[in-house]
């Protein structure tokens, strides 16, 4: 039960490096994923070996990123820092297609396996800026294509994409990094708007979605869509036929943690339907909530199967190339293809 814990946790690390206490702290809680910050990017060079040291852990962890481009961008020069999704929008599909491609590639040139992008949410006017330009569009289908084109330009890259926050962020009121937003919208209403791309990207073979941390009445009348079965379990997997990896956002957010502790969180979570649990900040609190699964595991069959389901999921997502492309950075072509983007982008907010 424990490896299937760990299995089923994506952890943050403390630093640039592997130092002994975090290398041992690993291998104790074997994560199936590692998710890294700005505190983990110095050079290149240094990202490059750091990448490769968690690959070579034990658990083999996936290792992930927040990479979408604008505000949300954990990488500094010399990797290409393209504009916001909006402003990619704006520039229309085929540049949707080539910014997620660029972003693949050195992405994968450094080994990171796991894109959290692109965000699927779609921006509503009132909206708080959680999202805002983060979004692709303001109208639902155009959103749609526009990130289906930007995922699959991201797995041409060599990375897997991670569709973000079902079911529907952009009409939230308040940051879920701060408190729980309530989205008050029919059921009609966010079929309509909100889920549009969350079916395109599952069409066009999403192989991750990470969930909200907001309640939605219409949907669930009592619990936010990460703790939701209503929500990850007769909606996603039922009615839309979702088959990939549910990834939660993470669960120290506050829209979670004012009202209950990470393991607590992450118990409810998963048996709600989510498989990767998303705890990124300290790795002793990853460690309590991998306890807490395991005891939940031994006290409950039916827990213990869907902890085990869960793990299988992780494991099973495609490996990609051990062999990563060569690319020297910075791109020249990938600053043009921002710099492009960015004058489309001035010249239609001009008109």
């Amino acid at each position: 039960m424990r490896a299937l814990a760990g299995r089923v946790l994506t952890v943050g690390v403390p630093g640039a490096q592997l130092d002994g206490a975090t290398r041992r702290a690993l291998i104790a809680l074997a994560p199936g994923g590692v998710v890294l910050f700005r505190r983990n990017v110095e050079t290149v060079a240094q990202l490059r070996r750091l990448v490769a040291a968690l690959h070579a852990l034990p658990s083999r962890p996936r290792v992930a990123i927040d990479h979408e481009g604008g505000r949300v961008q954990r990488l500094v020069a010399p990797f290409t820092h393209f504009p916001a999704a909006a402003d990619v929008g704006r520039a229309g599909v085929a540049a949707a297609r080539a910014v997620g491609q660029a972003m693949g590639r050195e992405l994968s040139a450094i080994g990171i396996d796991i894109n959290y992008a692109p965000v699927l949410d779609v921006p509503r006017a009132g909206g708080s800026d959680a999202i805002g330009e983060r979004g692709f569009a303001a109208e639902p289908h155009r959103a749609a294509a526009l990130a289906v084109a930007f995922l699959r330009g991201l797995q041409r890259g060599g990375v897997l994409p991670c569709g973000k926050h079902f079911p529907g962020h952009g009409a939230a009121t308040a940051d879920s990094h701060l408190t729980l937003p309530v989205v008050r919208r029919s059921r009609r209403a966010l079929a309509r708007t909100e889920m549009a791309p969350f079916r395109a990207a599952i069409a066009a073979g999403v192989p991750l979605l990470m969930t909200a941390h907001v309640r939605y009445p219409a949907l669930d009348a009592r619990r936010c869509a990460t703790l939701s079965p209503a929500i990850l379990g007769d909606l996603l997997r039922s009615a839309l036929g979702f088959r990939g990896i549910v990834v939660s956002d993470d669960l120290a957010m506050r829209a979670i943690s004012d009202h209950r502790d990470v393991p607590n969180a992450a118990q409810a979570a998963l048996a709600a339907g989510v498989d990767w649990l998303l705890v990124c900040h300290d790795l002793a609190t990853a460690q309590r909530a991998a306890d807490r699964l395991v005891a939940a595991a031994l006290r409950c069959t039916r827990f213990a199967t869907r902890l085990r389901d869960a793990a299988t999921r992780v494991a099973a997502l495609p490996a990609r190339s051990a062999t990563r492309p060569a690319l020297r950075l910075p791109v020249a072509a990938h600053a043009a293809l921002a710099d492009r983007i960015a004058a489309v982008a001035a010249a239609a907010r001009a008109c």
